[in-house]
């Protein structure tokens, strides 16, 4: 259980790398320039906060809550939020670095990582059904028994998915990036 409660607060500049963030439930709080990296963040709540320009980067996310949580331009790297607790999770990304991040198993629905890098991310058996890839980079991510059923690829760049191998049913594409849902056909495809 959450031993503090902050609400409406403002943490800048802020260097949680060496005293880590205090154990809490933190409430439509606004976490700017701070940093996390390799921090602990276990048991840690958070509901209807935004992360603006900071580094969470390998940081632990046991039994974490993020409830609409919002990351905005944040290095992500190499996070499993499949540790993190599952209840009414929900993120938004934007203009984030979530390179050799885990969502194995997670439920995305409806989640935004827009305009993101997802190198290496491991998307293996997730629900992303009704999830926004905007503008983003999907350089070797890992889409295998993936829920993808009317996902947003048209913007997105560097993808490599298996129609036979996950469930694209009403997910969308644009014709400039057709090549990554037919990578695994080895075809050849000229303009």
């Amino acid at each position: 259980m959450a031993k503090n409660y902050v609400s409406d607060q403002e943490f800048k500049n802020e260097n949680f790398t060496i005293d880590f963030l205090t154990n809490g439930e933190y409430d439509n709080c606004h976490f700017l320039n701070c940093n996390f990296a390799s921090g602990d963040l276990s048991e840690i709540v958070f509901v209807n906060c935004s992360f603006e320009n900071c580094d969470l980067s390998n940081a632990k996310l046991r039994n974490t809550s993020f409830q609409n949580a919002e990351f905005e331009e944040c290095k992500l790297l190499g996070l499993r939020f499949e540790e993190s607790n599952p209840f009414l999770f929900a993120i938004k990304c934007n203009t984030s670095v979530l390179n050799f991040s885990s969502f194995y198993k997670m439920s995305l629905k409806n989640t935004a990582l827009s305009n993101c890098q997802l190198q290496d991310v491991d998307f293996t058996e997730a629900d992303c059904s009704l999830c926004s890839f905007e503008g983003s980079d999907c350089l070797s991510a890992n889409f295998f028994q993936t829920n993808l059923q009317g996902a947003d690829f048209r913007s997105a760049i560097n993808f490599s998915i298996d129609p036979t191998e996950n469930r694209v049913k009403k997910a969308k594409f644009s014709r400039n990036n057709l090549h990554g849902l037919l990578h695994s056909f080895s075809l050849v495809i000229e303009s």
